[in-house]
């Protein structure tokens, strides 16, 4: 699976807020990826808040929120402006939520469900095997 992050950008009219909305996969080796949309964000207008949005994406890890933290209030080119919020989800999705849906199979039927039908309209049943002797 590729590990591999997208960023949709949105900046109100206003121009006090950008929301950088990360899809796709957020790791520990990708995250430098994010740091300069973060550092251009926060110096685009002086004293703009900057949102982090990570609720959209497959795949975070844990260290690399904590990079993208660490990194954002260390960067020397942006000091003097405000904090930047990261908005996560309450349980950080891994991908073995998107491992397992990948080898589902299908719905299940409850006990006693009739057997979904097989074949169109046209369709020939197949015949019944039959035990020989």
């Amino acid at each position: 699976m590729h590990h591999k992050p997208s960023v949709l950008v949105q900046v109100d009219l206003d121009g006090r807020h950008i929301r950088l909305v990360v899809s796709g996969c957020v790791t520990e080796l990708n995250h430098r990826a994010l740091c300069p949309l973060v550092r251009r964000a926060r110096t685009l207008v002086p004293g703009i808040a900057v949102v982090v949005d990570l609720t959209t994406a497959h795949h975070v890890e844990p260290a690399a929120v904590d990079l993208l933290r660490w990194a954002a209030e260390h960067e020397d080119a942006v000091r003097g402006t405000p904090a930047v919020d990261f908005v996560l989800p309450a349980e950080l999705p891994g991908h073995g939520a998107v491992t397992r849906l990948a080898g589902w199979r299908g719905a299940r039927r409850r006990p006693g469900a009739p057997e979904p039908a097989r074949g169109g309209a046209g369709s020939v049943a197949a015949p019944e095997p039959r035990l020989a002797g």
